[in-house]
């Protein structure tokens, strides 16, 4: 292989729910990210049929589609095509209507994550990029490793064995992420303990480290800075409004301390530091990311910051996973309206964390 050659990064891309806008989107990316010359090449793991549907919703020539057997034929490809990957029975067509997923569709949309997943743990790709789902189609599947189905994240962690997985949001003017993710608020607090403030804090760290500039990872003049949120308004006020800031917060803090120093990252950690002060200040550039204790705590920010933009990420995997931050919207489905700035954006993303400046 020549050296250009190994500069390219290969995604593997799963298209989501066949229903939804999932396979417009991804479709929309693959092609915004070839006519970029991005240094990425694009392998769509999902349904042929499904797709020309959504190259013909999007007004693309579906006869640009191109079915692989395997991946490496989707890295030969023409770069006039974008490869397709089906690993499963194609849909029939009353599976695949717009905004009607049944289990066939919700079986099939995980049979396309496992086998992108597996690409990627195997070499045969470098970057998981994930299109969305409908979990409640995938959980009511009744296909191997459907039950309970709670998303990507946790059926990730379980698949490839990641023994601690953070879910974190990116866009250029906002990096947040997760302690506790799905809870209902009421057992936030107890949920909220040292080693995962820690876990959640050095993954950021991890994240901002690879994506900040050559000259700062090498332990330039300027280091990053991330903020820890509080739980608590004011950060409890020394206890009067709450004491998981002195209890949880404050020793996970310092357990993540020793672990970044340990890994030699170049960022340091502030906090806890009031959530309305820490998003305020992160925006402004003092901070170059927030970790937040809850989960609408982060997203809420996120969206008004960046949604359509934002990039969903679950660091603490083996692979380099990148997703969009938005849902199937059935709605839109198949009228050729969605926006795939998301997926474009999340493309990119997985190039730059697979390939960081040098």
């Amino acid at each position: 292989m020549s050296a250009r050659a190994r500069t390219i990064v290969r995604l593997a891309v799963s298209i989501g729910c066949p229903c939804g806008i999932g396979p417009e989107v991804s479709l929309a990316g693959a092609l915004a990210i070839a006519q970029r010359a991005a240094g990425a090449r694009i392998l769509l793991v999902g349904d042929m049929g499904v797709l020309r549907a959504a190259a013909r919703a999007i007004d693309v020539d579906p006869s640009r589609l191109l079915r692989v057997d395997t991946a490496a034929a989707a890295w030969s490809a023409p770069p006039k095509n974008i490869a397709v990957l089906e690993p499963v029975r194609a849909l029939a067509a009353a599976d695949r209507r717009p905004g009607k997923p049944g289990r066939a569709a919700g079986a099939a949309q995980l049979a396309w994550i496992d086998t992108a997943t597996d690409l990627v743990a195997s070499g045969e790709a470098d970057a998981l990029v994930t299109g969305p789902v409908s979990k409640d189609a995938i959980a009511r599947s009744g296909a191997p490793g459907s039950r309970g189905f709670l998303g990507h994240t946790e059926h990730l962690a379980a698949r490839l064995g990641a023994p601690e997985v953070t879910m974190a949001f990116h866009t250029e003017r906002l990096t947040t992420s997760l302690v506790t993710t799905h809870l209902p608020l009421a057992l936030v607090p107890r949920a909220i303990r040292p080693p995962e403030v820690a876990r959640a804090a050095y993954w950021t760290a991890w994240l901002v480290d690879r994506l900040a500039p050559a000259s700062k990872r090498k332990g330039g003049a300027s280091r990053s800075r991330i903020a820890i949120a509080a739980l608590n308004p004011h950060a409890g006020e020394k206890g009067l409004l709450g004491d998981e800031e002195e209890s949880a917060i404050g020793p996970g803090i310092a357990l993540a301390r020793r672990r970044i120093g340990a890994a030699k990252l170049a960022v340091d950690l502030e906090g806890p530091v009031p959530a309305e002060s820490a998003f305020r200040l992160a925006v402004t550039g003092r901070y170059s990311a927030v970790v937040a204790m809850y989960h609408d705590q982060a997203t809420i920010p996120m969206k008004i910051l960046g949604f359509g933009e934002a990039v969903n990420l679950s660091l603490g995997l083996p692979i380099v996973r990148t997703s969009v931050d938005h849902g199937t919207a059935y709605d839109l489905a198949g009228k050729g309206t969605a926006d795939p700035r998301g997926m474009i954006e999340a493309m990119k993303l997985a190039v730059r964390l697979v390939r960081p400046s040098r």
